[in-house]
């Protein structure tokens, strides 16, 4: 997806949580400062012509194991949860929210990191970006500029998504996500509903 096609779809996300334009933009700027090459090419050959699964990290995930198929995206957390299975990522899509030392160990190993700037997570930037050995992507929500990427998306989970079918998966698989999951805060509500209608922008429905 083109910037000038996510960009509606962007200040609309900004209005509705009252987020500044500005604190992403700086929070890209610390990101790109941080990094020393873009990695995408890495990224691309995970999805260009393969199907890839992307994990969310609802409880369900680990009820839904059996679906993991071809190249396997993890949102955040759910990295974890696959990792005691068994299972390394082949890429981690995160704000660093989630972040521990159990990344450095992934991204070591050869998990793909796929690392996001925005308004509020300047200190976490500043802090995990230098410790990661391995390969990173950066992405930003607001305009892309080198190194950084921005393939649309909102929350880690749907990102992973648009960033598989951008780069040319030809099938995308869901497992643990549970956008009408109740039990959680109403921001995090809001951006269940968001990932729905940005997930049907590329033809999914979850």
């Amino acid at each position: 997806m083109e910037f000038e096609e996510w960009e509606p779809y962007y200040e609309e996300i900004l209005a509705y949580f009252a987020f500044p334009r500005e604190g992403d933009e700086e929070a890209a700027r610390v990101l790109a400062s941080l990094l020393s090459r873009d990695n995408c090419a890495d990224l691309a050959a995970l999805c260009s012509g393969n199907t890839v699964t992307v994990c969310g990290n609802a409880p369900c995930l680990r009820d839904e194991l059996g679906r993991i198929t071809g190249s396997v995206f993890a949102a955040d957390a759910a990295a974890e949860v696959l990792l005691q299975a068994g299972i390394r990522p082949d890429a981690v899509f995160t704000d660093l929210d989630g972040a521990t030392d159990a990344f450095l160990a992934m991204n070591r190993e050869g998990s793909v990191m796929v690392i996001h700037a925005h308004g509020d997570n300047i200190p976490l930037l500043r802090y995990w970006v230098p410790r990661f050995p391995g390969t990173i992507v950066g992405t930003t929500q607001a305009r892309p500029f080198p190194p950084l990427h921005n393939f649309g998306g909102f929350t880690d989970g749907d990102r992973a998504a648009f960033a598989a079918h951008a780069l040319g998966a030809v099938r995308i698989v869901f497992a643990g996500f549970d956008l009408d999951d109740q039990d959680v805060d109403y921001m995090k509500r809001g951006k269940l509903q968001w990932a729905r209608r940005l997930l049907r922008l590329i033809g999914y429905a979850c």
